[in-house]
């Protein structure tokens, strides 16, 4: 009996979360596979017609745009947030003052709305920009940078030859000796600019239309647009810091004597982040993967504040192609919706069950 009082307890806390679950997913699911078998388009009773919307979203050059978009999208996006996720969650992984800050810096962009973003990255990419005005910079002062850059490359390597003769053991990227070599270099291009030998170019300002139907090709397909390029850069850059969080945890769970056993071996810093951390951590990188596919197959919202400020082909998506497909104007066609719907969720199904078949560690499938 006293066993019971907590079940029942324990069911009625539980209560809100499962009916929530029960209507807006197994019920909303329901209806969905229900209606993809149907005519209904939100104004006449639904008639059972079999797999036609499946073949019509199929033969729909939309959709087999928005399918492209969304693998592409998903594969590249997930990608990105996982290598630079774990390498900056090895770069905050280190006891240092102020390191809380940093951490909590680098979170940042992830409790930003995802609206804000994108009206900021519409900023940034227009025709008149930061990201052109900043290429624009870049053309104009080409010269001097290049310049610094040569002499402080030339400096820095003249300086750990010249220590390395001495039989002094000093690396390519000695601080002390950098310092010296950026100085060198600033003064020589100050002097060269001062005497008119090198200066400022006058360019034409930078005129590029990032939201236009331009597209990266491979052999003749269109492969990715840079519209969706630029949602690439976006995604990437508020989910990181996400992500990184999950890299983090696991760090703190792999034993420091696996580290120092690989520095006994004389194991590079690259060495032992492929031989040790990226092993270490596969169950960790599951799960990350498996987040930002999800999310990446689910992206919609970034899509539909762009809206038409850029070519529909360029950025539709599998979930924006549902959402057009439910409330466009007039009788919408909501069975095809319902189909893409279910088509979407079998795709991550698939991708989720691919992965955790051939990418989990073996003590994770046991």
């Amino acid at each position: 009996m006293f066993k019971r009082g907590f079940t029942v307890t324990a069911y009625l806390f539980l209560a809100p979360f499962l009916i929530a679950v029960a209507i807006f997913f197994f019920y909303a699911f329901g209806r969905a596979l229900y209606y993809s078998f149907t005519n209904f388009d939100l104004f006449h009773p639904p008639q059972l017609i079999g797999l036609k919307p499946y073949r019509d979203v199929l033969a729909d050059p939309f959709f087999q745009r928005a399918l492209a978009n969304s693998l592409v999208f998903a594969l590249v996006t997930t990608t990105l947030q996982t290598v630079f996720a774990l390498l900056m969650a090895v770069a905050l992984n280190h006891r240092l003052r102020g390191m809380a800050f940093f951490r909590s810096a680098w979170y940042m962009p992830s409790i930003t709305s995802s609206v804000v973003i994108t009206l900021i990255f519409l900023w940034l990419f227009q025709r008149r920009g930061v990201a052109n005005y900043l290429i624009t910079q870049w053309q104009a002062y080409q010269p001097l940078i290049l310049t610094f850059l040569g002499v402080f490359a030339a400096a820095q390597m003249v300086q750990v030859l010249w220590e390395r003769a001495r039989r002094l053991p000093v690396g390519w990227f000695d601080p002390a000796l950098a310092a010296i070599s950026a100085l060198l270099a600033l003064l020589v291009t100050w002097a060269l600019n001062f005497t008119g030998v090198i200066g400022v170019r006058e360019v034409p300002p930078f005129d590029y239309q990032y939201f236009a139907d331009k597209w990266i090709t491979l052999g003749g397909v269109k492969v990715l647009s840079i519209p969706l390029l630029v949602v690439i850069i976006q995604n990437t850059f508020t989910t990181v810091p996400t992500l990184m969080l999950f890299f983090l945890a696991g760090l703190q769970n792999i034993p420091r004597a696996l580290y120092e056993a690989a520095d006994i071996d004389g194991a590079t810093p690259l060495q032992k982040l492929l031989r040790v951390t990226v092993p270490m951590l596969r169950p960790v990188t599951f799960y990350v993967v498996t987040v930002g596919l999800i999310g990446t197959m689910q992206m919609f919202d970034q899509v539909a504040v762009i809206g038409s400020a850029a070519p529909r082909e360029t950025l539709i998506t599998l979930a924006y192609y549902v959402y057009t497909n439910t409330f466009q104007a007039g009788a919408a066609p909501v069975n095809m919706a319902c189909a893409a719907a279910i088509i979407l969720a079998l795709i991550i199904l698939a991708m989720v069950f691919l992965q955790r078949r051939f990418f989990v560690a073996p003590e994770a499938n046991s």
